[in-house]
């Protein structure tokens, strides 16, 4: 088996994982790596950019390394399937559709029951968002956008790295994601010292970003809405990843996203994305749900014709 289709087989194994079985439940690596986040920055913080930049550099590089060298020592095995199981763990290990798509319906199902208190209870599971002043409407708001974004930071995204850069990519785009959330706030401490990582997620998500939100617009209800809010609305939302995904979700569901946000105290207010839409409604995060798992399968089946047939064209040059 070629290389190229080993690492296809490989990570399909572990898109197929991560939709039967979630995350895994005990040793997750992002957790391990998570820890190994929390101790660089003990030892490395100062109240600047260089500092932050040296800490992010260490650890997605450390990571980076360590799965290129996994890669290089599976890719000498005679058989393929060191390579094909190496990309199957790495493929569950790092997407997350899966479990985003659980806490989704988890916080959707109590609002349909009527559970508003339920509801913002399990909404911190999704996003950092103060949910005590949600009505149910501004929760079930809240999980469709949370959808949106995280189906780019937590599937789409990884794939395309994969795509360029086989198992390392995979990892180094998850290990860089998990960085900007760890690190990559506006507070006192982390202003300067997390900028590197904040900025280097914005870098690393632009590309997965954009293919998310063409995909939602081929998948979606609406396409010609979801390019239209996209052209519109997202040059006008403070983040350049999630603007694209969340005008195309909104356009692509009919909905209106973005307003007036809270995060922990700090009151935001964001533009409205698809003003022509209607409010978002309970109903809307399981179609936000079913949207979110078309565009990975979607993004699966691109990224790995992408990879297999590049990498057949370099051979042959």
């Amino acid at each position: 088996m070629p290389r190229p289709r080993a690492y296809a087989y490989g990570v399909t194994l572990g898109f197929l994982a991560d939709l039967a079985l979630g995350d895994p439940r005990r040793g997750h690596p992002v957790a391990a790596f998570g820890r190994a986040v929390i101790r660089a920055e003990r030892a490395l913080w100062r109240d600047h950019r260089g500092a932050g930049a040296l800490c992010a550099a260490v650890c997605a590089g450390g990571v980076a390394a360590a799965a290129a060298g996994l890669s290089t020592a599976a890719g000498r095995a005679r058989s393929p399937l060191p390579s094909v199981v190496l990309a199957a763990v790495a493929g569950w290990t790092v997407l997350g559709g899966t479990s985003l798509i659980r806490e989704a319906r988890a916080t959707g199902a109590a609002l349909a029951a009527g559970d508003v208190p339920e509801a913002r209870r399990r909404l911190p599971h999704l996003c950092g968002r103060d949910p005590e002043a949600l009505d149910a409407d501004g929760v079930a708001r809240a999980v469709v956008e949370s959808v949106a974004e995280n189906t780019s930071d937590a599937v789409v995204g990884a794939l395309v790295w994969g795509a360029v850069a086989g198992v390392p990519g995979l990892v180094a785009f998850r290990a860089v994601n998990t960085l900007d959330a760890m690190l990559g706030h506006r507070s006192p401490r982390l202003l300067r010292f997390g900028w590197a990582s904040a900025r280097l997620d914005d870098l690393a998500g632009w590309p997965g970003a954009r293919l998310t939100a063409t995909l939602a617009a081929l998948a979606g209800s609406d396409p010609n809405g979801a390019l239209r809010a996209w052209r519109a609305d997202a040059a006008r939302h403070p983040s350049p990843n999630a603007g694209p995904v969340e005008a195309a979700f909104a356009g692509a569901l009919g909905v209106r996203l973005g307003g007036t946000l809270a995060y922990a105290g700090r009151v935001e207010h964001r533009p409205v994305l698809n003003a022509g839409g209607r409010q978002v409604r309970t109903e809307d995060v399981e179609r936000a749900v079913r949207l979110s798992r078309r565009v990975g399968v979607l993004a699966l089946v691109t990224t790995t014709a992408v990879r297999v047939v590049a990498t057949r064209k370099g051979r042959r040059r």
